[in-house]
């Protein structure tokens, strides 16, 4: 009944200031604190009771109510801040506080009129308790955002209290935060008792420091890095005294959560998972704060021991300073495993349906793993030296494969692709992939036997055959990551048929030990080439090329797509397919073409990696698609397609012919062919296993073409993605 009482208290506080067409004082404490101070309302209950229209009726007809309503409740959570929150009502208060700004700040950022007015100074608001003169007053969101770090690191309300007895204080003004970390990990060895309602106040408080971020979301997107959210740039620059435990809190929080547990079915049905919202809420604080701040280099940040001590200075953003230099193997480790056993999560299968809890905050781990690699590149290389790679590469695939189809999840494929260019980027990465696949995670692709470079393969087949039309413009990245991993080799029959179309298109040079299946697939498949090499370009041929297609679509290219193999899907898998209708869809900004994202690296003799500058391979041959971004751009395998059978005109296939780089694959049949031929006929194989035995220990040395240099195109950063970024992490929060 007192809860009932509460809430209708709370409606009538909110009607009086909706129907009040005079300003209310400030000094009138009697009317504001029935917004906080007697009030017991959850934040669903406050977004129920303060209806969107009624803050924007107040912002148009009572301006000075609304900003008299701002102003209490930062003045509210700066007190609180200062005295530790030694009550329970003054801990209800700094609750009610922290929801009702969560709920207006957003009607303050959609009107460009307002924007400015959390950075105005309040009279009466000074810097430090002794400077109460206008000319040191402070803007009210330096004020609320260094008051909600304090309360994050606020003894007995966030954290668990170091008090040696029960007369003992803890000073808010000089608490070392750095022994009050959330949870062990990076830099920090303990781990402390778990405390619900630490975590629920956390979450609070990271809410609202999350909407005054949001800010970001009301403006128009910019591809200049020298505009930065200033809410941002304030929370993680040295005026904030807690910005590094507040950022192992936030990182150690995500990595160590484990979203299983013991393991016991249905556990998360019967308990309330308080710590997961907090993971959830702190993941979205790390994505938007990890802003790059223009190369600005001009604070000297302190440096714990998990971070190098560099003499440089760093960036500006101290989480960004603080990222780019945990340095020790044991903190990439644990960070690593605790990303990968999260993004694995939603991937397990268990015998009892719905028994295992299932995250839904993988957009963000994605983001945050990119981030991780972008702003440390000893992290990417420590990701890289060992095949724990794979277990971010596996989840990535699956959720490739399942979005393919649904275009509110473009975005999605969009990042998944974007880790994929990055680490292809390096040349471990095709090393790495060649380990054999044995998980089995429930994809809806065909059962086989091979390595985790046919898995990468045949999910990439995939999304270009049965993708939706949206996900063109990231088959440049596709192909690329394949022309990366100049070290893949393929172990399965299966699927080095569809190694084989993309490779037709972008890799005129074999291994022929490492590639076996691929150059075997080449074989039984010539009859495909040599159709390709004696394309028709007359229009009476093109005519019945096109009738061919219509009556039956395979004709062309000879390859069936309902064999046997191929149909057997993996256990426990659903199909990919499109969004429910209604699904909320988030618009995205154009992603920059190939040759902005990536820059040419050259293999060198000793393995290391050198810039290659764009004009000294303006002489490359025409069929390598290091040395033509158009010619790889126009090779996809659909565009190609609908060159053989679609062309119109003689002008159009003979430009077609000219681009295909046939001739390694015609002077590699024209050598194997016979040589297998007469193998299988003088001992009578019918065993694809000694056939293949043959091509592994044979050579092609001094037969087929000189290969090219061996070039990598790495990820560079670059103003086009670092917008793409901004919109689709705040596309992604939104929606969450």
């Amino acid at each position: 009944m007192g809860n009932t009482d509460s809430k209708l208290n709370f409606r009538k506080a909110v009607i009086q200031l909706t129907t009040k067409t005079q300003p209310v004082e400030a000094t009138d404490d009697a009317f504001w604190d029935q917004f906080w101070a007697d009030t017991a309302t959850t934040v669903q209950d406050v977004f129920a009771l303060v209806p969107a229209a009624e803050i924007r009726a107040v912002r148009e007809e009572s301006p000075s109510n609304l900003a008299t309503l701002c102003y209490k409740a930062v003045e509210k959570l700066v007190q609180a801040a200062e005295s530790g929150c030694p009550s329970e009502k003054e801990k209800q208060i700094v609750l009610n506080c922290s929801r009702m700004l969560t709920r207006i700040l957003p009607y303050i950022f959609e009107d460009q009129d307002w924007r400015g007015f959390f950075w105005s100074t309040v009279p009466g608001a000074g810097r430090a308790t002794d400077e109460m003169d206008d000319d040191g007053a402070r803007p009210l969101a330096e004020s609320l955002l260094l008051a909600m770090a304090d309360l994050l690191f606020c003894p007995d309300f966030t954290v668990n209290s170091h008090r040696r007895g029960p007369d003992s204080v803890e000073d808010m003004q000089t608490i070392d935060s750095c022994e009050y970390i959330w949870e062990a990990g990076v830099g920090f060895a303990q781990s402390p008792p778990l405390n619900y309602i630490h975590d629920l106040n956390r979450t609070e408080l990271l809410r609202l420091l999350l909407t005054c971020f949001s800010e970001a979301m009301y403006l128009p997107p910019s591809s200049d890095n020298t505009i930065l959210n200033p809410w941002v740039s304030f929370f993680c620059s040295t005026e904030n005294r807690h910005a590094l435990p507040l950022f192992t809190s936030l990182v150690n929080v995500v990595c160590a959560y484990d979203p299983v547990g013991y393991g016991i079915p249905y556990n998360h049905l019967l308990f309330s998972d308080y710590r997961e919202q907090l993971v959830e809420q702190a993941v979205q604080i790390l994505i938007v704060t990890l802003e790059h701040d223009g190369g600005g280099l001009a604070h000297r940040a302190p440096s714990p021991s998990s971070m190098e001590d560099q003499d440089s200075v760093g960036p500006d953003n101290l989480f960004v300073n603080y990222l780019s230099r945990i340095h020790r193997e044991e903190d990439y480790d644990f960070v690593l495993k605790g990303l990968a056993r999260l993004l694995v999560n939603p991937l397990m299968q268990t015998y009892l349906p719905n028994s295992t809890k299932k995250i839904q905050f993988h957009q963000e781990l994605l983001v945050l793993f990119w981030k991780l690699c972008d702003f440390n590149k000893k992290f990417l290389f420590f990701v890289l030296k060992s095949s724990d790679v794979l277990d971010i590469l596996v989840p990535i695939l699956f959720y490739l494969n399942d979005a393919r189809a649904d275009q509110s999840r473009v975005g999605l494929m969009h990042i998944g692709v974007f880790i994929l260019l990055l680490l292809s980027g390096e040349r471990n990465f095709g090393v790495r992939l060649n380990k054999p696949y044995s998980v089995h995670v429930p994809m809806d692709i065909p059962v086989f036997t091979g390595t985790h470079a046919d898995l990468l393969i045949v999910v990439f087949h995939k999304i270009i055959t049965s993708g939706h039309q949206r996900l063109q413009p990231l088959f440049d990245c596709l192909l690329t990551i394949v022309v990366n991993g100049e070290y893949l080799c393929t172990g399965s029959i299966c699927w080095s048929n569809m190694h084989m179309v993309l490779y037709l298109f972008i890799q005129p040079s074999f291994d022929q030990e490492r590639n076996c299946n691929l150059v075997y697939a080449i074989i039984r498949k010539r009859n495909l080439f040599h159709q390709l090499a004696n394309l028709p370009s007359d229009p009476a041929s093109i005519q019945k090329a096109l009738l061919r297609k219509r009556k039956s679509p395979d004709a062309i290219t000879g390859i069936s797509r309902t064999s046997s193999q191929e149909t057997v899907s993996m256990e426990g898998s659903r199909p990919a397919v499109p969004a429910e209708p209604g699904t909320l869809k988030t618009s995205l900004v154009a992603i920059p073409a190939i040759d902005k994202l990536t820059e040419k690296s050259q293999v060198s003799e000793d393995g290391t990696m050198i810039s290659v500058l764009k004009m000294e391979h303006s002489h490359a041959p025409h069929h390598t698609p290091q040395a033509d971004h158009t010619t790889q751009a126009d090779h996809t395998p659909q565009a190609v397609h609908g060159a053989i059978v679609g062309a119109s005109d003689t002008e159009s296939v003979l430009s077609w012919k000219c681009k295909l780089p046939l001739q390694t694959i015609m002077r590699l049949l024209q050598v194997l062919v016979p040589q297998v031929e007469k193998i299988c006929i003088d001992k009578g194989l019918t065993d694809e296993s000694e056939i293949l035995k043959f091509l592994q220990h044979g050579t092609l040395v001094g037969l087929l073409p000189v290969p090219h240099p061996i070039l990598i195109r790495k990820y560079q950063a670059n103003a086009g993605t670092a917008m793409w970024f901004r919109t689709y992490m705040w596309g992604v929060v939104y929606l969450r």
